[in-house]
C-alpha cells in the first residue's frame, strides 16, 4: 500500500495524508483519525529512511501564519507558496492560532523538518525577542517590522500600521464624526495592534476629539465572532458613537453584522473603516472603506528576499511598504447631523 492508496480511501489528499503520517499539528482531528483507521486497518508502515533522508536534505521552506481567520495573511501565504513552487522550492504552509509562539513553533519544525528557510505572517516581537536565536536558517517576517532585533538572518516587510490608523481616524474627522469607538487587537501581545492603536491616540489628540478608552476602546481577537461581540459591547458602554475604526477587515465585517442585528443601518445610522483591504471587503454590503496593505507586494518581495538569502546576497533588509486608504460605501456623515440637515432645509422651504 502506498500513500495515494491511502489518500483515496480516506477520502484525502495526497499532501494531506503526507501531514498526518509525519506527525504534523496543522490538520483536524477528524481528518487524522479518518487517515489513521485506513492506516491501522492495512497496516501501512511510513519508510523511515525515506523521510529521513528528505529532512535531511532540507528542501522545504515553512510559511507560518499567525492566526486562522486573518485573510489577508492567507491571501500572502498563497502567493508565496505559488511563487516559491514556480521556483522550484517546495513549500509548506502552517496556520497557527493568533495567541501561538509562532518562533516556538518555529524551533521545533528546524528541529524535526529542518526547512531551508522560514516565512512569518505576522508575528509577536516578544516570541522573536525571547526565541528566535536559536534559528540559524534564512527568515523574512511580514507585517511586522524585525528592525532593532539584531539577528542576521531575519529581514521584514511591513506596513506604517501608527500612521494609517492616524489616516482612518482623520478621514472620519472629515466627515464630521466626532465620537469615534474602536474595535482593536490585544495590544500586550500585538505590536501591530499596540502600533495602530498609537495611531488613533494621536490622531485623536491632534484634532481635540474625545478618545474615552474605556468606553471607546473594545479589544478582541481578530476573528468574526469575537469581533461581533466586542462590536456589541462597544455600543452598549458608549451609545453616543457615530463610527467605528475596526483593526482588520474581518473585525469590521463583524461589527457591521452585529450593528444591522441591533437594528442599526452603516452607514446610515453607523459610519465602519477597515483595515487590510482583503478582497472579501468589495463584496459586502455596503462595500468597505479599509486601510488596503499592499499583500502581493509583500508576497512578491518577501519570496524575493528569502531566495536571495538562500543564495547568500544579501544582509537583512527591514523594508515599509505602502498602504492607500481606499473609500468604500460603509462612511457617512453622523445621523444627527444629517437630520439637523434635513430639518434646516425644511424650514427653509416656503
Amino acid at each position: 500500500m502506498t500513500i495515494k492508496d491511502i489518500a483515496r480511501l480516506s477520502g484525502c489528499g495526497v499532501a494531506t495524508v503526507s501531514r498526518v503520517l509525519n506527525g504534523r499539528p496543522d490538520v483536524s482531528r477528524g481528518t487524522r483519525d479518518r487517515v489513521l483507521a485506513v492506516v491501522e486497518e492495512h497496516g501501512f508502515q511510513l519508510n523511515r529512511n525515506a523521510k529521513q533522508l528528505k529532512q535531511q536534505m532540507g528542501t522545504d521552506i515553512a510559511i507560518l501564519v499567525k492566526g486562522s481567520q486573518n485573510m489577508l495573511f492567507a491571501g500572502i501565504a498563497e502567493r508565496a507558496q505559488a511563487m516559491l513552487r514556480s521556483r522550484g522550492r517546495d513549500a509548506a504552509v502552517y496556520y497557527l492560532d493568533e495567541e501561538a509562539d509562532e518562533v516556538s513553533y518555529a524551533c521545533r519544525l528546524c528541529r524535526e523538518q529542518k526547512p531551508l528557510g522560514l516565512l512569518f505572517m505576522g508575528g509577536d516581537l516578544d516570541c522573536f525577542k525571547a526565541g528566535f536565536g536559536q534559528i540559524s536558517v534564512p527568515s523574512v517576517l511580514l507585517t511586522n517590522s524585525a528592525r532593532g532585533l539584531g539577528f542576521d538572518n531575519l529581514s521584514s516587510l511591513t506596513t506604517d500600521d501608527e500612521a494609517a490608523a492616524a489616516q482612518v481616524i482623520e478621514h472620519l474627522a472629515k466627515w464630521g464624526h466626532r465620537r469615534i469607538g474602536v474595535l482593536g487587537g490585544f495590544s500586550d501581545s500585538s505590536q501591530i495592534s499596540a502600533l495602530r492603536l498609537r495611531g488613533c491616540r494621536t490622531a485623536f489628540a491632534r484634532l481635540g476629539l474625545p478618545f474615552d478608552e474605556g468606553r471607546q476602546l473594545v479589544c478582541s481577537r481578530f476573528v468574526l465572532e469575537d469581533a461581533y461581540r466586542a462590536a456589541g459591547q462597544l455600543v452598549d458602554r458608549a451609545p453616543e458613537v457615530t463610527a467605528i475604526f475596526a483593526m482588520s477587515d474581518v473585525m469590521a465585517i463583524g461589527a457591521v453584522r452585529a450593528l444591522a442585528d441591533r437594528g442599526k443601518r452603516v452607514p446610515r445610522d453607523m459610519s465602519v473603516v477597515g483595515y487590510d483591504g482583503i478582497s472579501l471587503a468589495d463584496y459586502c454590503v455596503p462595500r468597505l472603506t479599509t486601510v488596503q496593505q499592499d499583500g502581493e507586494g509583500m508576497a512578491d518581495r518577501g519570496v524575493e528576499l528569502l531566495l536571495e538569502r538562500l543564495d547568500g546576497r544579501r544582509e537583512p533588509v527591514y523594508n515599509t511598504v505602502p498602504f492607500r486608504l481606499v473609500e468604500g460605501e460603509s462612511v457617512a456623515p453622523p445621523a444627527a447631523e444629517v437630520n439637523d440637515d434635513h430639518r434646516k432645509k425644511e424650514e427653509e422651504q416656503p
